[in-house]
């Protein structure tokens, strides 16, 4: 897990857009839809260009949302000025962040990282029960199609938030199995709001069906990332 976790901070969605700090809404939008051209197998069939698009991908869903854009460059200790500009990244650990004990790192890792991350799993994957009930009604009404795909885009709102609070510190050693479960719920989370958005746009059960285990699955790692959280605090 740490090595995965390793990997991951490095990410720069930025540079995996291949923008400034700075960048406009639309010169964002540019970017990704260019990227996403260049990248996209129908264009490039001699590629394999899965992991390049999910990180364009996620890349987007962080800097196309204003305030999961704050969050992001807060993260990396961006500063903008007046005018919004940019002044760069500057982060980097103080002296109280470099002699914690490992206590104290997984007191700082439940505050800052598990609970934000739960709370947001929460939002995600306990209503989509009632969002399928209410759409299945009349699957062919707008309204209630815009309304579930409202309930999508929130869902991916949550998801880049929670993304990023996960990268926000490395996990202490002694979490590794519950940041291990956290990963891989949003991954679940992540490929199910793929498959909810696909439904949307051609009404093919298969793509709801599909979204409803990758949830289930995605539920049964929050569950087991709550169990191991418990037993670690209870130690």
């Amino acid at each position: 897990m740490a090595r995965t976790s390793d990997r991951t901070q490095q990410v720069n969605h930025y540079k995996t857009l291949r923008i400034s700090y700075n960048a406009a809404p639309a010169e964002v939008k540019s970017a990704y839809r260019g990227l996403v051209k260049e990248y996209h197998p129908d264009c490039n069939h001699h590629l394999d260009n899965h992991d390049d698009i999910a990180s364009i991908n996620l890349a987007y869903e962080v800097l196309s949302n204003p305030q999961s854009r704050a969050y992001y460059d807060r993260s990396l200790g961006i500063k903008h000025s007046p005018n919004g500009a940019s002044q760069g990244v500057k982060r980097s650990p103080s002296k109280r962040e470099t002699h914690l004990n490992e206590d104290q790192k997984l007191d700082r890792w439940f505050k800052q990282v598990y609970e934000p991350i739960t709370e947001m799993l929460e939002v995600i994957l306990d209503s989509l029960d009632e969002q399928i009930d209410d759409l299945a009604a009349d699957p062919y009404d707008d309204g209630l199609m815009e309304d579930f795909e409202d309930y999508i885009d929130e869902c991916r709102g949550s998801y880049a938030k929670a993304q990023i609070f996960f990268r926000a510190f490395p996990n202490p050693a002694s979490a590794a199995g519950i940041a291990s479960y956290l990963y891989h719920c949003l991954n679940a989370i992540s490929d199910g709001i793929e498959e909810l958005n696909y439904f949307t746009l051609n009404f093919d059960d298969h793509h709801l069906h599909t979204g409803q285990e990758l949830w289930r699955r995605a539920d049964e790692m929050r569950y087991c990332a709550q169990m191991a959280m418990e037993n670690l605090q209870t130690v």
